[in-house]
Order: C-alpha cells, then sequence, then structure tokens
C-alpha cells in the first residue's frame, strides 16, 4: 500500500478552525485544540441564540403593547382579542412600534377594540 500525506487536506482543516476563531482572545484564537473548542461552542450558542432572540423581541413588544393598552384602560389580551374580532390584521411588532413613536394611531387601535368588545 502507498502513504498517503495529508499535509495539505490537514492544513486546510486547520486554517479553517482558526478562520473562524479570529478575534478571541489569547491561545483560543492561536492554539488549534483550544480553537476547535471555542469555535464548536460558539457556533452552538449562536445557533441557539437565533432562536432565542426571535423569543426576547416578541416578549418586549407584548410588554410594550400591554403598557399602553393600559393606559389607555384596556388588558393586552382584550385589546389583541378586540383587533381580532375587528379583523385588523397588525403584527405585534408593528403596534409596539406604534405605541412607541405615534401613541395617537394606537389609540384608535384601541378604540376600534374597545368597539367591539363593548358589542357583547
Amino acid at each position: 500500500m502507498p502513504r498517503v500525506k495529508r499535509g495539505i487536506i490537514a492544513l486546510k482543516k486547520r486554517r479553517k478552525i482558526l478562520k473562524l476563531a479570529k478575534g478571541y482572545r489569547g491561545t483560543r484564537r492561536k492554539l488549534m485544540r483550544a480553537a476547535r473548542e471555542a469555535v464548536i461552542h460558539a457556533l452552538d450558542y449562536s445557533y441557539r441564540d437565533r432562536r432565542t432572540k426571535k423569543r426576547n423581541f416578541r416578549a418586549l413588544w407584548i410588554t410594550r403593547i400591554n403598557a399602553a393598552s393600559r393606559k389607555l384602560g384596556l388588558t393586552y389580551n382584550n385589546f389583541i382579542s378586540g383587533l381580532k374580532k375587528s379583523g385588523v390584521q397588525v403584527n405585534r411588532k408593528i403596534l409596539s412600534t406604534l405605541a412607541n413613536t405615534d401613541f395617537q394611531t394606537f389609540t384608535e387601535y384601541a378604540n376600534l377594540a374597545k368597539k367591539q368588545l363593548s358589542l357583547k
């Protein structure tokens, strides 16, 4: 059997890991074993936290909508329920932005929700 020399392939593998570890501190950017472990953890965390970020933002939007709707005498639950019954299709991100920047428009949405709830 002829001998297989893997120098080029091994070097490419190491360079790939070290390139991903660029910007890390200390040996985590220079030494292969530490860099590989750091890169594996970093990729795991980034995958996980891309999903966590979505949850956190939705929770923030709901908190903002709840605070703004309570100023107008509605709970978050009643506000969203009233909007759905009146056929308004605005997502929570937009409602949160309106509550922060354009409170007048948010008030109009709240009045729509109140009308729908008082029709019961």
